[in-house]
């Protein structure tokens, strides 16, 4: 029983170094440009990330909630209202649209969350890539991530960004974690 616990572990180990860190593949960037772009301009979307806009919470405070954030254990009232509001329920339905898709969540113009599917590891994401090229300082852009293993799901993933806009206007960011073995 050992021997096979012990073989398991250097298969899952060699696996982890041959495919994090390789470039995610063509159907990913298709996928990126064309589907995940277009939900930057979905109307929850767009309303839930221009309300917490117009709340005017200051990156100290953001800061803040994100330690909280990172120090609390499980799902707590606070991280389920971003789960369970309208963006978060229609974050869930493009979810279960699709297998590939193993989180959703929505940030806004600084990088805090607004909506999420599952819970993110960190409140603030501004300080990322997957916020920072996407938003890129208001300019807006599609940011890909090479492929790296979650372990929160078990599957090697890409995370793909793209800017929510309003009217044009780059107004916050949206993240795909996409596994990769699941899009045709």
């Amino acid at each position: 029983m050992r021997i096979i616990s012990l073989t398991s572990f250097f298969v899952f180990i060699l696996s982890t170094i041959l495919f994090s860190g390789e470039k995610a593949p063509q159907k990913i960037v298709d996928l990126a440009n064309s589907k995940l772009v277009a939900h930057g301009s979905n109307a929850v979307i767009v309303e839930a990330v221009k309300a917490q806009n117009s709340k005017g919470v200051s990156l100290a405070k953001i800061k803040e909630q994100d330690e909280k954030w990172k120090a609390t254990a499980g799902v707590v009232d606070y991280m389920k209202a971003i789960m369970t509001s309208e963006c978060g329920k229609y974050l869930s339905k493009i979810q279960k649209s699709e297998k590939y898709y193993a989180e959703i969540f929505v940030m806004d113009n600084q990088g805090a969350n607004v909506a999420m599917t599952d819970k993110t590891s960190d409140y603030w994401q501004g300080d990322e890539a997957k916020f920072t090229e996407s938003f890129k300082g208001g300019k807006g852009g599609v940011h890909i991530s090479d492929v790296e293993f979650d372990d929160s799901s078990q599957a090697y993933l890409v995370q793909v960004s793209v800017p929510v806009k309003d009217n044009g206007k780059v107004i916050g960011a949206i993240t795909f974690g996409i596994d990769v073995d699941l899009v045709k």
